[in-house]
C-alpha cells in the first residue's frame, strides 16, 4: 500500500501529473454541449430542414427517373408494333402472288416456254444451293 505522505507531498512524493484521459476528454468535448437550448434548437431546426430538403431532392430525382423509364418502355413497344408492321409489310411484298400482280400492273408478261431458249456451256459446274437454315 502507498502511504498517505507519499501522495500529499512527502519528501518521496511524486508531482501530480494531469490525467491523461480527462485531458483527451476536454479535446474531444463537442463544441455545442456548451451551447445554450435556444442555440441547440435553431441548429436542430436547421439540420432537420436541411435533411427534409436532401430528401426531397433525392426523391424528386428517383420520380424522375422513373418518368424517363416509362417514357423509353413507351417508345420502345411503339417501335416493337412499327416493326413488326414492317415484318408483315415485307412479308406480303415478297409473295407470288403479290410479285406476280406488281409485274402485271408494269405491263410484263409471262414468258412462252416456247421461245425461250437455253444456253448450254461446256465445262461448267453446277453451284450448289446452300440451305440457309442449316448452319456447317
Amino acid at each position: 500500500m502507498y502511504r498517505l505522505n507519499n501522495r500529499v507531498g512527502g519528501p518521496g512524493a511524486l508531482p501530480p501529473k494531469p490525467i491523461l484521459a480527462a485531458k483527451r476528454r476536454r479535446q474531444l468535448h463537442p463544441f455545442f454541449f456548451s451551447m445554450g437550448p435556444v442555440a441547440l434548437s435553431i441548429s436542430s431546426v436547421l439540420l432537420i430542414g436541411l435533411m427534409a430538403i436532401l430528401y426531397l431532392t433525392q426523391l424528386g430525382q428517383a420520380v424522375s427517373a422513373n418518368q424517363k423509364l416509362q417514357d423509353y418502355l413507351a417508345q420502345q413497344a411503339t417501335l416493337r408494333r412499327q416493326n413488326q408492321d414492317l415484318v408483315y409489310v415485307v412479308s406480303q411484298e415478297q409473295s407470288p402472288g403479290y410479285i406476280a400482280d406488281s409485274a402485271r400492273a408494269l405491263g410484263l408478261v409471262p414468258a412462252d416456254p416456247k421461245i425461250v431458249k437455253g444456253l448450254i456451256v461446256k465445262n461448267l459446274e453446277r453451284i450448289r444451293q446452300i440451305d440457309s437454315r442449316i448452319q456447317p
